[in-house]
């Protein structure tokens, strides 16, 4: 399997190997592969008495295929082991006879993250043997809360690995800012930019694209690399829990096999829902992909009319996961419905003018799979209240958004088929909204919210967020977005 660039067709072809290392095409387009591997009845049949781990091998290794069987159900095993997802690894649970809750939230940053990032620093750890590299990876993150703090955990004290990680300093809760501020190890680094998420990760692809800065790390003996979705390293484990979704739902009796489900995912930056289109352009049985957006409703709007425009007020909003107006993922899905030179000139497009349009035909083909719906500040609340008097189910504010894009669709189409809700956080990351969402009222205190909602709720504070306030706070820098690359510097010494 060899992977190009979106961008370019003509240009070289690279292994996972190679492509895991590098992150992001010279051209600044993203990598993806030259065809996509099928996944047959039978083999799904056969992952449905598999354990998470092994689900995981068989699914990246048709993917990545430099890399032996051994060696990737060996990374599976340790990065998907119960010490580490306590609770499960993409536990299934049904809220009613419709919606099931995806719960991607169990592993040691308690957001769906930890899904690829605890496996991610393990494919790339042995890219860097198989492609000869002898240099220092520096990974540079730009997170909008969940990213930042799973990449540290998976990056921390391993070997020839360094990591900087960007967050907006107003724009992660309370707790997202005391895991990133507090995270353990040696080869780690924290930041605060004053600006928002977009700002972050044009920053980050701003340094990546200087032949300067990348000048300065070779002379250095270390080389670029990315651990946000960007990295195909980072998208291609979240395939998996796709088919295990499904495999579980076949397990439960809810669907025969070659039935179909639906699936919903709270995306920002894309890359969540675009795994799940791949699951099913390999041949899962997927209908239909709704995409739900929070009060930055830009791909609500791109999905319904065909133009993307960022030229729009940016919100702060209690799902600050999805506080995105760049979602650069859906430049994987317009590559594969529009092709090289179309995305090519639809990304000009949004560079120069913030703005573009797709054909009418690449509209066509995104409406075969995909719709959009949003939820604003007042439904997503709604949501979690309701979902709480109904099912008795605590969802975090990023999941109420996506139950309510379910519901929406559901309630607009009339269509019943299994709903997979992809839960991506636990909401005691966003303890203080949710507990103002069911009771009307804001705690004391950000971090006193949690013990009050594991109170009224009944319900356990996940084991990575109990005595969070305890923590000792290691960074506390805080930069114009600008000067990015002079902290990282700043970081190297």
């Amino acid at each position: 399997m060899k992977f190009q660039s979106t961008r370019d067709q003509s240009a070289a072809k690279f292994s996972a190997a190679q492509v895991i290392k590098q992150g992001l095409a010279a051209d600044g387009g993203l990598f993806v592969p030259e065809s996509i591997p099928t996944l047959t009845a039978d083999e799904i049949k056969a992952l449905c008495s598999a354990d998470y781990p092994t689900r995981a091998a068989k699914i990246l290794g048709k993917f990545l295929t430099d890399y032996t069987e051994e060696e990737l159900l060996a990374d599976c095993r340790a990065a998907y082991a119960p010490t580490s997802f306590v609770g499960g690894a993409a536990p299934l649970v049904a809220l009613d006879d419709t919606i099931h809750s995806l719960e991607l939230w169990h592993g040691p940053t308690a957001a769906f993250k930890d899904m690829a990032l605890q496996i991610m620093p393990r494919l790339l750890s042995r890219a860097l043997t198989k492609t000869g590299e002898e240099r220092t990876a520096l990974i540079l993150v730009a997170t909008s809360g969940d990213t930042g703090k799973a990449a540290l955990e998976g990056y921390k004290d391993i070997d020839r690995i360094k990591i900087a990680v960007f967050y907006p300093v107003d724009g992660v809760s309370r707790v997202q800012k005391l895991q990133m501020q507090t995270q353990t190890g040696d080869n780690v680094y924290v930041c605060a930019i004053n600006g928002n998420f977009d700002d972050a990760q044009t920053g980050v692809k701003k340094i990546f694209s200087d032949d300067q800065a990348s000048k300065y790390l070779d002379e250095k003996g270390y080389f670029f690399s990315s651990a946000n979705s960007i990295n195909w390293g980072r998208l291609a484990p979240q395939i998996v829990y796709y088919v295990s979704a499904y495999c579980d739902l076949l397990n439960a009796g809810k669907l025969k096999m070659g039935e179909k489900m639906n699936v919903t995912v709270p995306t920002g930056n894309f890359g969540n829902i675009f795994a799940a289109y791949l699951a099913k352009l390999m041949g899962l049985p997927i209908d239909r992909l709704v995409c739900a957006s929070n009060k930055n409703n830009i791909l609500t709007d791109f999905l319904r009319t065909g133009t993307y425009d960022r030229n729009r007020d940016f919100h702060l909003t209690m799902s600050p996961s999805m506080d995105i107006l760049i979602s650069s993922n859906l430049e994987r899905l317009i590559y594969f419905t529009a092709g090289t030179e179309r995305t090519a000139k639809y990304m000009a497009s949004l560079n120069k003018t913030g703005a573009y349009t797709v054909d009418a035909d690449v509209k066509n083909k995104i409406d075969e799979s995909f719709c959009g719906y949003f939820a604003d500040e007042e439904e997503t609340a709604k949501t979690i209240r309701r979902t709480m008097e109904r099912c008795g189910y605590l969802a975090d504010t990023h999941t109420a958004v996506a139950l309510s894009a379910a519901e929406q669709y559901i309630a607009e189409t009339g269509d019943r088929k299994p709903m997979v809700v992809a839960s991506t956080a636990s909401p005691y990351k966003f303890a203080n909204d949710v507990y103002n969402s069911l009771y009307g009222e804001t705690p004391s205190d950000p971090l006193a919210a949690l013990d009050e909602l594991s109170e009224k709720t009944a319900t356990e504070i996940p084991y990575p967020l109990r005595g969070i306030g305890e923590r000792k706070v290691r960074f506390e820098d805080v930069v114009p977005s600008a000067n990015m690359w002079e902290a990282v510097q700043k970081y190297l010494g």
